[in-house]
C-alpha cells in the first residue's frame, strides 16, 4: 500500500512554531526538518533513549533526542509566545501567498512557493 505525502505548505525549516496541544504545549522551538506531516522541532517532544556501548557512546547510558511532532499540534509563531493562523490568498499578480490577521489588518507572512 503506497502511502501520500501530504507535505504541509504553511511550515519550512528554519520557521519558529509554538506547541498548542501535547506535554509539551506552550513551549516554542525552531523546525529543524520536515518530513511529510511531521516536523522535528528543537526543544520540543523530548525522549529518552537507552543505548548500549558503541564507539560513539563508549559509556552507553541514556540519551534525550528530539522526536517527530505532528503539524497539526503546532502554530506558527510571529511573536514571543503567541501563535497565529496562517491563511491562503492571491495578491493582483496573482501569487498565492501567506498571511494572517493582526487585529483587523492583514499581515503578508511570505509566498507559498519557494522562489
Amino acid at each position: 500500500m503506497k502511502q501520500t505525502s501530504n507535505k504541509s505548505k504553511k511550515f519550512r525549516k528554519g520557521d519558529k512554531v509554538v506547541a498548542i496541544a501535547g506535554n509539551d504545549r506552550g513551549q516554542t522551538g525552531d523546525i529543524l526538518s520536515c518530513v511529510g506531516d511531521k516536523v522535528l522541532v528543537q526543544g520540543l517532544n523530548i525522549k529518552k533513549r537507552h543505548v548500549r556501548k558503541s564507539e560513539q557512546n563508549p559509556q552507553g547510558g541514556i540519551i534525550e533526542i528530539e522526536k517527530p511532532i505532528h503539524i497539526s499540534n503546532l502554530m506558527l509563531c510571529v511573536e514571543e509566545d503567541k501563535g497565529v493562523k496562517l491563511r491562503v490568498r492571491e495578491d493582483k499578480s496573482g501569487v498565492r501567498e501567506l498571511y494572517y490577521k493582526d487585529g483587523k489588518k492583514e499581515v503578508a507572512y511570505r509566498p507559498v512557493k519557494k522562489s
